[in-house]
């Protein structure tokens, strides 16, 4: 077996990699192998805390590092000791170690702009992404083949971002002499810009054509940019003529992006167009648990639950929750209750958005090309029925109105008509993926 020293080194550089900076420093400044016998590992620990901590949440990943470092390692036990071995050359030691290691693969690289973190390992997958996650998997086996051009649109911080550059690193890491690039729609009109003023916009073409895996991320943006739309024209046509993999990405419907050339919305949709929708619960509870596992955190289920009932779309705010709670745990030295977890999910929480019942009419009436007038008469025309049912569904779901109170303000209906045009709208969702589509349009429009 290595020596203790220089192994628990290895081991604290191996643990730096995969937590938070402040997870590393809370719980595993001040440690150090005591002794080694038999093939136990005696780890020393500061305090019973930190004792408690790491054999209740730690105990697995520092086993496992100790095995696959240090061989033959049996089992691993915690004694408290002030003493420290690992200072002045201990510490050189790990930084040795740590230099050593290649940390670049944790930085974004520049020839593709891909985010190495954003890969298919750590992308939870469930009802609300599974079509946009199925699809993926068929572009890496036939890139530039199948489902070319990828359009995915959604709401901020449902995963679309992670998704598109999982792609291109799935296609680097199997197919290394293809060419992937990533960039933001905001980037790429800078850069023609940039070439326009410059007079190189000779080498802006070339530069963007020469890819196999083009990505485009928050195309919305693009609205009104008239220049910069007639560039991607060229480019998309000459990418799509020579079977090029192209995939975007945005907050909505290519179709309903004011301002955006009929052309390109014709191009976008030539491919497939697929929406991910805000994560349902048990999603909601797989990624709060995801994203507390990679910080080497464990949180009770009674306070996931909190968190995924509370915060119903974005995953983004679900992380900054996990993190939230993981800091706090750290200054405080102690597993929070569940009063406290609620008070920090409510002070995450965004307000939503007030929206009257007229906007919401208004909306649902546009874009179904009706009168909105029509939506409050007792008719049953199978073109008005739909949008009504429909703008029950919303105004029950998303603003948690109460049935009578819909019923009252659309033309004086009964509860239970309110009822039953919920349940028929449920029911069609699940058979009907238009369906979904035009809700979500709706709801962006919102």
């Amino acid at each position: 077996m290595k020596d203790n020293s220089k192994l628990w080194a290895e081991v604290l550089a191996q643990i730096e990699l995969s937590v938070s900076k402040a997870t590393f420093a809370t719980w595993f400044k001040g440690t150090h192998i005591n002794k080694s016998e038999d093939g136990i590992i005696h780890l020393g620990v500061p305090n019973p805390f930190v004792k408690d901590w790491l054999s209740k949440h730690f105990h697995l990943n520092i086993l496992k590092f100790l095995r696959d470092l240090g061989g033959d390692v049996r089992s691993l036990v915690y004694v408290i000791s002030k003493e420290e071995p690992l200072k002045e050359e201990g510490e050189q030691k790990i930084k040795n170690v740590v230099g050593e290691l290649p940390l670049t693969e944790y930085y974004i690289n520049k020839d593709d702009n891909l985010n190495p973190r954003y890969t298919f390992d750590n992308f939870i997958v469930g009802p609300f992404n599974e079509l946009a996650y199925a699809a993926a998997q068929v572009i890496i086996k036939k890139p530039g083949i199948s489902y070319n051009p990828l359009f995915v649109h959604g709401d901020t911080g449902h995963g679309k971002t992670h998704l598109i550059q999982s792609v291109g690193n799935k296609i680097k890491s199997q197919s290394p002499n293809k060419l992937v690039y990533y960039i933001t729609s905001e980037k790429f009109t800078m850069d023609y810009v940039s070439s326009v003023q410059l007079n190189r916009a000779n080498q802006f073409k070339e530069k963007y054509r020469k890819y196999d895996v083009f990505i485009m991320d928050d195309i919305q943006f693009l609205s009104n940019k008239e220049k910069t739309q007639e560039e991607l024209f060229h480019l998309f046509n000459t990418l799509y003529e020579n079977n090029k993999q192209i995939i975007f990405s945005s907050d909505r419907h290519p179709n309903y992006i004011p301002e955006l050339e009929e052309r390109l919305k014709s191009r976008f949709s030539a491919g497939m167009v697929i929406n991910i929708p805000k994560p349902d619960h048990e999603s909601r509870m797989a990624i709060v648990r995801a994203k507390a596992r990679i910080n080497g955190f464990m949180l009770a289920d009674e306070a996931v639950d909190i968190i995924a009932s509370t915060l119903e779309g974005n995953i983004r705010e679900l992380e900054g929750v996990v993190n939230s709670i993981i800091c706090q745990t750290q200054v405080k030295n102690r597993d929070l209750s569940l009063n406290e977890i609620r008070n920090i999910v409510k002070n995450n929480q965004r307000p939503k958005k007030n929206v009257s019942v007229q906007e919401v009419i208004k909306i649902v009436a546009d874009y179904y090309n009706i009168e909105e007038a029509s939506i409050y008469e007792k008719t049953r025309k199978k073109e008005i029925v739909k949008p009504r049912q429909l703008a029950m569904y919303i105004l029950r779901e998303d603003f948690n109105a109460s049935y009578p109170s819909i019923g009252q303000k659309l033309g004086g209906r009964d509860h239970t008509t309110v009822i039953h045009s919920c349940e028929k709208i449920k029911n069609d969702l699940k058979k009907d993926p238009a369906l979904s589509q035009e809700i979500s349009q709706i709801r962006a429009m919102l």
